[in-house]
């Protein structure tokens, strides 16, 4: 039976390789033996690799024979690349902890930065035959585990869509196109690195934290570079950062726009850049001679680059208008084993003789031969620590080391989800009824999900952690690459960004100062100072602006503030506006000399009223005292002492007692003074009345008619008072906005149109008493008291009309003196016009003091 299935195989295949001939009449000449690298070593599981290593420089396309590609290195580390991932196969092949029994097999392309030879490169790995022909099993029966991506980011977005098709896992170890980052389109795509623009946020952080706020944006005229233009500009403008020159440069050349813009924006000194290919000399050369051109001294330049990795070094006549060079770099974990790198087989070349068979082979089904090399023997991964090749070009050392790094951590990554994966299927298998003889071989698309956990984070060199979204972050290092008057290089780390914080070294930054190279300012204008605050410029960039003080009542205690902070109601600005200062506490107090004078008067006439209280009652049987009703002048000289002590309520630091007290106690009191003298007035008038034949009126005189007069006008004015309190009773308050860093303690009247109210009442009786007054004036009396109460009323009247303008205009402690002065005024007003007179009379003019007198004066009137 396989005898006759081998026999029509052979049948079958020479019509097909006719038909194929027949169709494709190629001529395929032996092409050069260094080119299409295809490294392959067989293993339990195959791993596909695909590498961007060497460039195309010229391609060609005949009809009748193979493509022609010529091309060179872009580096000397061609082979020895290729070597590092033979080698850390060789490692983990060789580790039982790592893999148990299973084995790993590579197959190793390199693509030549191209899209034709990454499609070639995946239809060789994913053909199990010696064609390539997808999906045609003859020959090797290797299938295809997994597909580890070093390619460039555009080519791996070409590989994605192709391995999808078979469920392929396709892992990448470098920053991934965001577009891959995709699942619902791309749901085998492993990324081992955070995306593409993580680092973005350290080169805000850094422009901030030197306060370079006016800068220049330079990428590529690529899609990368409009990507990075793109997704920069707004966190830039977000934080306040102008980019006034924006300009995406084809790999090479020079433009007039950049040299405009140079001669515009003369106060930049801060230059970010997106480069990819292209060298850095390349791109220096346009800026050298657009600066060149430009009249006067030029600063230097500070260059930040958002590439990530090391820059080969070399002195060069360009850095003329360089400062630095500042990019970022991941920063590592030091490990005990970091130094047994330096296999043996570094020291050997041309390395392929050694340790490879190389031949170049084709296939009938084939359009092209390519050239495969087979390992022969195993590497030395422990041979002699020989630097014979290396040891020129410690930079390409460094290089070396750091690529190991990064592919010993994807495959041990590899390793260690397909251990997981072949004990998750053991720990199932367990659980069946039957158990078949073998290890069911592991395929690609129950390989997926064991990738997911992404424990390349713990097991990278790299310092790696996931956020709290599941995103891959990274820490950084800063590096500045100093430019020294001899045009080379001083290298050192500025600083760190380490869990999306800048960590900026100051022994760094004391060093460029050592070496006289201060950091450049790159602003529109200087700083605004504390205490000012920015004011935009019409019609410029925002980071052109004013410096304006800060508003009154405000404060910046930093510099370029946009927005002043206003100070706590109970502190003010000082006199630069940077500081808010307690507020001084002030009230009438006893203390100070407004107080002492306030306190000297209502004492004083506080004595003189119970002088003339005294002189009155010591002297009550006089005609003089009895005349004008004794009893009621008794009454107004008492209620005149107790408003000369009402003062001494609104002195003092107002309290809840004497806020409430200091109002009512003089309305109520001054409204008895004021009655008992319109009683008096109505009691002249009702006398001389009384005293024409046949009137009526005589019964009404008597102490009654006063008692009622002063009790029920006073029982009007204690009714309002008492409502003033029901409603909104005074309480002490602070004043905190009249009068610039003091606080002043005052009582606030509560309802202030009961407060009002009050004095208005007080204003309608004396109103009513002057009318009364002013008409009872000419009465006929040797001691008719009607015109003294008229000058008194009057008096009163114009302290009452000065006082309301007067209280309302002023504040504070000085408000609080304009109502004691009206209350003296006013008192003082009663005390003089009323009782003065007759106290000159009492004690200098005793003669006039007399029945007689009055009888006879009334007899001369009448």
């Amino acid at each position: 039976m396989a005898l006759l299935l081998l026999l029509l195989m052979l049948l079958v295949s020479q019509p097909i390789s006719g038909k194929l001939r027949r169709k494709c009449p190629l001529s395929l000449e032996h092409q050069d033996g260094n080119r299409l690298w295809s490294h392959y070593w067989p293993g339990d599981h195959l791993v596909g690799i695909i590498l961007s290593l060497t460039k195309i420089l010229r391609i060609t396309m005949p009809f009748n024979m193979a493509p022609s590609l010529h091309f060179d290195f872009e580096i000397s580390l061609h082979p020895f690349l290729m070597l590092l991932y033979i080698f850390t196969f060789e490692l983990a092949n060789k580790n039982p902890h790592l893999l148990h029994n299973l084995t790993l097999g590579y197959h190793i392309h390199d693509n030549y930065l191209s899209t034709l030879g990454t499609s070639d490169a995946l239809v060789d790995m994913l053909s199990t035959g010696e064609a390539n022909v997808p999906n045609y099993g003859c020959g090797r029966r290797d299938n295809l585990l997994a597909l580890l991506d070093g390619a460039d980011r555009d080519i791996s977005l070409q590989m994605s869509r192709l391995v999808g098709i078979y469920k392929v896992p396709q892992i990448s170890d470098g920053i991934p196109s965001e577009a891959l980052r995709d699942k619902s389109q791309f749901p085998v795509f492993h990324q081992m690195l955070p995306k593409e623009g993580f680092h973005y946020p350290a080169i805000v952080q850094l422009l901030l934290h030197f306060r370079w706020t006016l800068i220049g944006l330079f990428a590529s005229d690529t899609e990368k570079g409009e990507n990075f233009m793109r997704t920069l500009t707004p966190m830039l403008v977000r934080n306040g950062i102008c980019v006034v020159i924006s300009q995406q440069f084809l790999k090479t050349g020079y433009t007039a726009a950049l040299r405009d813009a140079l001669s515009k924006w003369k106060q930049i000194n801060v230059f970010v850049h997106f480069i990819e290919y292209v060298s850095i000399w390349d791109r220096i050369l346009p800026f050298h001679l657009a600066l060149m051109h430009l009249p006067g001294p030029i600063e230097g330049k500070v260059w930040i680059f958002s590439a990530l990795g090391s820059m080969i070094k070399r002195r060069h006549r360009l850095h003329k208008y360089l400062h630095s060079i500042w990019m970022f770099d991941f920063q590592r974990e030091k490990r005990p084993q970091d130094d047994t790198f330096e296999p043996s087989f570094l020291s050997k070349h041309p390395f392929q003789d050694h340790y490879f068979h190389c031949s170049l082979s084709k296939h009938a089904f084939s359009v092209k031969g390519r050239r495969r090399c087979i390992q022969k023997i195993p590497l030395d991964t422990q041979g002699k620590r020989n630097r014979v090749w290396i040891t020129n070009s410690h930079h390409l050392y460094s290089i070396m080391k750091r690529v190991w790094d990064r592919i010993n951590s994807v495959i041990q990554t590899l390793a260690q989800a397909m251990d997981s994966a072949y004990s998750s299927r053991s720990r199932q298998r367990s659980k069946g009824v039957k158990e078949k003889l073998g290890v069911p071989r592991l395929q690609p698309w129950q390989f997926n999900p064991f990738l997911e956990k992404n424990e390349f984070c713990n097991i990278s060199k790299r310092k790696l952690y996931l956020d709290q979204n599941g995103e891959i972050r990274a820490d950084l290092n800063i590096i500045s690459m100093l430019v020294s008057p001899h045009m080379d290089f001083t290298t050192e780390q500025l600083g760190s960004f380490e869990r999306e914080r800048l960590v900026i070294k100051r022994d760094a930054l004391s060093q460029l100062k050592l070496l006289n190279k201060s950091l450049p300012q790159s602003k529109c204008v200087e700083n605004c100072h504390p205490g000012f605050v920015k004011r935009a410029r019409e019609g410029e960039p925002v980071c052109c602006y004013d410096c304006i003080p800060c508003p009154e009542g405000t404060i910046s205690t930093q510099e370029d503030t946009e927005k002043c902070t206003k100070c706590p109601n109970d502190k003010y600005p000082n006199e630069d506006r940077v500081q808010c200062i307690p507020k001084i506490i002030t009230f009438l107090s006893y203390e100070e000399h407004l107080g002492i004078i306030l306190v000297s008067f209502p004492l004083l006439l506080f004595l003189t009223t119970v002088l003339v209280l005294i002189i009155f009652i010591k002297h009550r049987e006089t005609p003089l005292v009895k005349a004008n009703n004794r009893d009621l002048s008794y009454i107004l000289l008492v209620s005149l002492l107790f408003c000369f002590l009402s003062p001494f309520l609104f002195i003092g630091q107002p309290r809840k007692t004497t806020c409430l007290l200091r109002q009512m106690v003089f309305s109520i009191i001054f409204s008895v003074a004021i009655s008992s003298l319109l009683a008096k007035t109505i009691t002249v008038v009702l006398a001389f009345l009384a005293t024409k034949p046949g009137n009526r009126v005589q019964r009404w005189l008597g102490k009654s008619l006063a008692n009622s007069i002063i009790l029920s006008c006073s029982a009007i004015q204690i009714i309002i008072c008492s409502i003033w309190l029901g409603v909104s009773p005074p309480f002490p308050d602070s004043d905190l906005h009249s009068q610039p860093g003091v606080i002043i303690l005052l009582c606030n009247e509560g309802a202030v149109v009961m407060f009002y109210v009050t004095l208005g009442y007080m204003g309608f009786l004396a109103a009513i008493c002057f009318t009364v007054a002013f008409l009872a004036r000419n009465l006929p009396g040797a001691f008719n008291e009607a015109k003294l109460i008229t000058f008194s009323m009057l008096v009163f009247c114009s302290v009452l009309v000065t006082f309301v303008p007067t209280y309302l205009s002023t504040k504070g402690k000085y408000m609080v003196a304009v109502q004691i002065f009206s209350i003296l005024a006013s008192n003082a007003g009663l005390l003089g016009c009323i009782f003065i007179p007759k106290c000159y009379i009492i004690l200098l003019r005793p003669d006039l003091n007399t029945k007689e007198n009055l009888k006879g004066r009334i007899n001369v009137t009448t």
